[in-house]
């Protein structure tokens, strides 16, 4: 995906495709006959080249592909029908055969790549020495070559990209000099690949693929073999033109991924996440990259826009055309482009508007939420709703889970508030009947729920049977759990029981705890009292903790108040960012 933005956030290639490149080392099948498979030539000079098969010339109007190979044939009829011509793939291996055969039998031609570490932008899979790693080098030289002459004649099957987004990804491997020298070697190997396939097959043109056009500099030095170059750009491709004309190069291009603005391409939101864009302005997306790719004629020869993909999580939310198989307003926009006939199509619902009522930024955890939907129906078709969230900016999960919800009418929908402290998405869906999905997202800043009363263990002294010492956020010692800061947390050692308390003064009456845990909860533990430090009386008994906040009245008095825990919930240790006791 492309990189012009100078933070490192992004969205990772689907599983789909990571998938495909894993198994690229997979043990080789026996060779299968095929018929004589197309010509495809890149023709023309300077400026004016073209994409022909078989002599006719070839625009590619394309995806990236994500379902499974086995769902090949059950997909292809959609795609051909949006104007679709080529799939592009992410890894070739022993699998990829009836991927191809699918792909030609329904007029669809391939992109077949091969996987190069580190791969994606950030750098995933990996790190390779590309100077001094002759076994990787070897290995690759050795497999991918045998994989062309697997497939070369197969139908399907429209040119060879080695590598994606390495030139790029090499950067979280190496800095200064020796970053160059690696792009250097790696651009050097690209080459060598090249020159192998064109050896065993003459008739399919190879490409590199990568996350910048600053990589282009490198394969004009280093990879002359190549046919053509590759760049996977979304919100800057527009920008992708004036790059080429600048850099005096003399191969056409396409573009291997583009679409709406990605995560790392966006402002932040007022709860300082990336600020997702609509359903509409992500098929307008799609709409400016081919109008930008098509606008740079004689150079750029197509692309394989981002992402023909099923899953419905927050890369898929962001990304896919039909998560859950259910297509959105970019499906129409794509096949609009592409030249499908949408004259008989029904459309998704098209949400306008979407509110936290009582603002986003102080959405108390547990306690009732109202989120104000504005949709409507291009075809008059009633509207069914579903609301779920997501914790992505909180632990790094990419699933989106279904909450249980209210329709109060009049777009307005009531659903509890997640009960763990901060930012989540929350997403509402619109679906039609017809196989059509609008989704709408905000962030919320979930915070532990207001309390009546005075915080009685603010401030004072606290012990714990134990707490972790100095590495990452840490030392996370008790005093942290009564600080008032939902930042720092106490931590105990790893195993039962632990306890923590804290010393009011003097003996003192409340009637609520409130308990933020960090993501290692307790599940089971209970809540005493004590008039002297060493003797306990149990108020409160808890056996089915989730984490998240525990908010609960509860009558007790005495000078020291406990936490003790008996069962963790996770396999670290006990961690608490608030231990608030109440008047």
């Amino acid at each position: 995906m492309s990189p012009l933005h100078a933070r490192a956030r992004r969205l990772l290639v689907p599983v789909a495709a990571g998938a495909l490149a894993i198994g690229a080392l997979a043990a080789l099948p026996a060779t299968e006959a095929h018929a004589a498979g197309d010509v495809v030539k890149v023709t023309g000079t300077q400026g004016n080249w073209q994409l022909t098969v078989n002599g006719s010339p070839y625009q590619i109007k394309g995806l990236t592909w994500g379902p499974s190979i086995a769902d090949a044939d059950k997909y292809m009829p959609d795609l051909r029908s949006m104007g679709v011509n080529t799939i592009r793939t992410w890894g070739t291996d022993a699998s990829s055969g009836p991927l191809f055969d699918s792909a030609a039998a329904h007029g669809i031609k391939v992109i077949a790549g091969f996987w190069l570490q580190p791969g994606g932008g950030p750098g995933a899979g990996g790190c390779v020495n590309y100077v001094t790693d002759t076994t990787y080098k070897n290995q690759v030289l050795d497999e991918f070559p045998k994989w062309v002459q697997q497939y070369k004649d197969n139908p399907g099957v429209l040119m060879w990209d080695v590598g994606n987004e390495s030139v790029l990804g090499l950067q979280n491997c190496y800095s200064g000099a020796e970053l160059e020298t690696q792009r250097d070697a790696y651009t050097t190997l690209v080459n060598d690949i090249t020159k192998k396939i064109h050896s065993i097959d003459p008739n399919h043109p190879v490409t590199s693929t990568d996350a910048w056009v600053g990589a282009w500099p490198y394969f004009k030095k280093n990879a002359p073999d190549l046919d053509l170059y590759a760049v996977n750009s979304y919100n800057a491709v527009c920008d992708v033109r004036s790059a080429w004309e600048k850099g005096g190069y003399t191969k056409p291009y396409i573009v291997t991924e583009t679409g709406p603005a990605g995560e790392w391409e966006v402002p932040d939101d007022a709860n300082g996440v990336p600020q997702e864009p609509t359903d509409q302005a992500k098929a307008d997306g799609y709409t400016k990259a081919w109008g930008c790719i098509t606008g740079h004629k004689g150079v750029a020869l197509g692309a394989t826009m981002f992402h023909y993909g099923t899953e419905y999580d927050f890369g898929g939310i962001w990304f896919n055309l039909l998560p859950a198989g259910q297509k959105r307003l970019s499906y129409y926009a794509v096949k609009r482009a592409y030249g499908g006939d949408t004259s008989h199509d029904n459309t998704p619902p098209v949400i306008s508007d979407l509110s936290v009522e009582g603002g986003a930024g102080n959405v108390q955890a547990g306690r009732d939420l109202t989120l104000d939907v504005r949709a409507t129906d291009p075809d008059g078709d009633p509207i069914s709703y579903e609301v779920l969230d997501n914790s992505n900016y909180i632990d790094g999960s990419k699933q989106l889970v279904s909450l249980p919800s209210s329709n109060l009418g009049g777009g307005r929908l009531k659903i509890a508030a997640p009960d763990r402290p901060g930012v989540w998405k929350v997403y509402v869906k619109a679906t039609d009947g017809h196989g059509n999905v609008g989704v709408e997202t905000r962030s919320i800043r979930v915070v532990p729920p207001v309390v009546n009363g005075t915080n009685l263990a603010l401030g004072k002294p606290a012990t714990a049977s134990s707490f972790q010492g100095s590495y990452g956020d840490c030392p996370c010692t008790a005093a942290n759990a009564v600080d008032g800061n939902l930042s720092t947390r106490w931590a105990s050692d790893w195993s039962d029981p632990q306890w923590v308390q804290v010393d009011l003064g003097t003996r003192t009456s409340f009637k609520h705890v409130q308990l933020v845990w960090e993501a290692s909860y307790a599940k089971a533990y209970t809540i005493q009292t004590s008039d002297d430090g060493q003797n306990w009386r149990t108020v409160h008994t808890v056996t089915d903790g989730n984490g998240g906040v525990d908010d609960f009245d509860v009558s007790g008095t005495g000078r020291y108040v406990r936490v003790n825990g008996t069962q963790r919930g996770t396999g670290y240790g006990y961690s608490l960012y608030e231990f608030g006791v109440y008047n």
